[in-house]
């Protein structure tokens, strides 16, 4: 497979930090936040496979996006690195991590933790995706109202939105994620991808959204066993999302983990 996508927001000669995107993200949610840990480290953002503008391919798993992130790492000469990884991001950089301990120099978790999930929400966002008609769409406007039906909160459905594009000719409209293979998927993704037997022992922290429910009090000790220098902080304001809901919270405690 082709190289990942990825941008550099800056702060040449500073520490690399390298950032992983959730679930239908991509790099471009990390610009704005991204630019202000500029200041600290050297920032590069990346866009997971089947995501943004990185390679589609039928293999949606974490050890696959493990491989391509290491195989980025070699080709631009960066040896170790400080990770971060948001939800899905969250997953395969706990992996990263762990199977390979000397690229990372610390790692930071945001708002996951390695347990299976199973989110309704999310089966019906997929479903409304798979169910959109391409062929009649005006507009990205248009298909927010089309999620309605299924998709219950509004930035939830323009977050999804962010996902359509445009020809170039101005043509039709047409997913950037590889959503066959991503929906395919997501029970895979859902899943606790670390073996019982998989350990970090290197400087972790665990960024909690404080209204979130996707880390809760009782993940923190078995969260030990895999990374046992863990420390915990939450956001109290935060949802899942903290670099946009709560950034400038956000970017103050990843500048003071350096």
């Amino acid at each position: 497979m082709a190289p990942l996508f990825h941008r550099d927001l800056g702060g040449t000669g500073n520490p690399p930090l390298v950032i992983l995107h959730g679930l239908l993200g991509s790099s471009r949610n990390w610009q704005t936040a991204g630019r202000e840990l500029a200041e600290t480290y050297h920032v590069f953002t990346l866009d997971l496979r089947n995501h943004g503008a990185s390679p589609h391919d039928d293999e949606m798993t974490y050890e696959a996006m493990v491989s391509d992130v290491i195989s980025w790492l070699d080709a631009l000469g960066l040896p170790f690195v400080t990770l971060l990884g948001h939800s899905m991001g969250g997953k395969a950089a706990m992996l990263l991590a762990c199977r390979h301990p000397e690229r990372v120099a610390r790692l930071i978790v945001v708002d996951i933790a390695p347990k299976d999930y199973f989110w309704a929400a999310h089966r019906a966002e997929f479903a409304a995706m798979n169910e959109l008609d391409l062929t009649s769409l005006q507009s990205r406007a248009e298909a927010e109202l089309r999620f309605e039906a299924r998709v219950n909160d509004w930035a939830m459905r323009k977050f999804i939105a962010t996902n359509l594009v445009r020809a170039p000719d101005g043509g039709g409209w047409s997913w950037v994620i590889n959503l066959p293979a991503v929906t395919a998927a997501l029970p895979a993704l859902e899943k606790n991808p670390l073996g019982k037997d998989e350990r970090f022992y290197g400087e972790t922290l665990v960024l909690i959204g404080g209204m979130s429910q996707y880390v809760l009090k009782e993940d923190e000790a078995p969260m030990r066993v895999h990374f046992p220098h863990a420390k915990f902080e939450t956001i109290p304001a935060s949802g899942h999302n903290p670099h946009m809901e709560t950034r400038e919270a956000f970017v103050r405690v990843i500048r003071a983990v350096r």
